[in-house]
């Protein structure tokens, strides 16, 4: 079994990486996809050889409860589509935890089931909270999986100003999918996931 890494600088390390990111400027990003619930942008990532994605959203609730149903949890398997099993393999203090999950196949199967083992972190920011991830070599591959890996993710959540009762969801994702597939599957599938993600996660709020 591999090490867990020491959760307190890797919680640092990831937070300081997110907020990094929060900082790219708008230029850098080229549209995505565009909907009624989300507008997500991608730029080349600076971790692997595919695109860091930006999702940005209004979202009709208090932060706090919108963090509740992203973050590891029994919320977020009742809502979000893609998610279909979810274990917390550890528990440190400080809103951290390690979690293994697995996603179900997409684009008719072309990308087949993914297992994921990630560290996650929450913690506050501004008026409002981040939660934020990355995978970890860690634990067995589960038979009919592909292992894939996330690179620094997370997702702020601040209220809307002017609209306490409405928060600003920001996310951004840099998923491996590994495997052989065509980056252009899996360029299609990331910015459909994600805006399907905020569609998901309204319904459940409601």
């Amino acid at each position: 079994m591999d090490l867990l890494p020491d959760s307190a600088p890797l919680a640092t390390k990831l937070r300081n990486t997110l907020i990094q990111y929060h900082g790219i400027p708008d230029s850098e990003w080229r549209v995505a996809k565009k909907t009624k619930d989300a507008t997500v942008w991608r730029k080349p990532s600076e971790e692997f050889s595919g695109y860091l994605y930006k999702a940005q959203g209004v979202v009709e609730d208090v932060t706090n409860r919108i963090v509740d149903h992203i973050r590891p949890g029994p919320y977020r398997l009742d809502w979000d589509s893609l998610m279909t099993t979810m274990d917390i393999m550890e528990t440190f203090e400080e809103n951290c935890c390690v979690m293994r999950y697995t996603t179900a196949g997409q684009l008719w199967n072309i990308i087949a089931p993914r297992e994921f083992v990630d560290f996650s972190y929450t913690t506050s920011y501004e008026d409002g909270l981040l939660t934020c991830g990355i995978s970890l070599d860690y634990g067995k591959v589960r038979p009919n999986f592909v292992r894939g890996f996330n690179h620094p993710c997370g997702w702020f959540c601040v209220p809307l100003k002017g609209y306490p009762s409405h928060s600003l969801l920001t996310g951004y994702i840099q998923t491996e999918l590994r495997g052989m597939l065509p980056q252009s599957a899996v360029d299609t599938a990331m910015s459909s996931t994600l805006a399907n993600f905020y569609s998901d996660l309204k319904k459940a709020l409601k």
